[in-house]
């Protein structure tokens, strides 16, 4: 049994997979999470033939009854939460008068509601780490969207300008727990969900997964006085 242990949600493939595979590294045992069976399994496969230790369980992040069993599986196998990495999520772009009620639930749902009830989930496990180690860490996906706002992407970068907030108000509130929260804010990164913009921006001029997982890197080993309340990832032509 790993002695620490994490889990990642929007674990099967880009970011998330690229994360969870830093922490695998690291020696910690994984609970991912995502919405598809199918290609999350394939990724848990692939970790676990890596020599990671991998739990996974599918289901919608806006789904509450689907986070409570996302923790429970990893309650039950591990024991214990050292690290959580809320990185599920969802960006539909719509102008103001055309927004669908059903996609701005969604993306409320899985970019905010989802990281605040899996604090709620969480938070006896981050509390026995923080008092353990002092180093207890949450990693929640913002976007450099939150930081500057952009046109039809308005609901999007409202729930990213959210979860900073939500991240900072963590820190004040749990920080002397040992418990740190750090808002991720990356510019455009070469996954699937950055493809609608590709005819403008070349993917090889784009962030990396990897340079994201380098950022969790640093953080693990960073001591317990040590917070970091938010990491922006920008390309050079960027600006905040």
């Amino acid at each position: 049994m790993s002695e620490r242990a994490a889990i990642v949600t929007g674990a099967s493939r880009g970011i998330g997979r690229a994360l969870a595979e830093a922490l695998g590294e690291q020696g910690y045992g994984l609970t991912l999470a995502a919405r598809k069976p199918d290609t999350l399994e394939a990724t848990a496969r692939e970790l676990r033939a890596r020599g990671f230790e991998v739990e996974h369980q599918a289901g919608n992040m806006s789904d509450e009854q689907a986070i409570q069993e996302v923790v429970a599986r990893h309650r039950e196998r591990f024991g214990r939460l050292d690290v959580l990495v809320n990185n599920a999520g969802v960006g539909i772009g719509a102008g103001a008068g055309e927004h669908v009620t059903k996609y701005v639930d969604l993306q409320l749902g899985v970019n905010l509601r989802a990281i605040v009830l899996f604090y709620r989930e969480c938070l006896q496990m981050l509390r026995a780490a923080g008092a353990e180690h002092h180093s207890a860490l949450v990693v929640n996906l913002a976007s450099i969207a939150g930081k500057s706002p952009q046109p039809w992407l308005s609901v999007y970068s409202a729930t990213k300008a959210a979860v900073i907030a939500y991240t900072q108000a963590m820190n004040k509130e749990l920080g002397g727990e040992g418990i740190k929260s750090v808002a991720f804010c990356p510019g455009f990164v070469d996954t699937d969900m950055t493809d609608f913009v590709k005819g403008q921006v070349a993917p090889e001029e784009m962030i990396r997964p990897t340079d994201i997982a380098e950022g969790l890197r640093f953080l693990l080993a960073l001591s317990p006085a040590a917070v970091v309340p938010e990491i922006i990832f920008q390309r050079p032509d960027e600006t905040v």
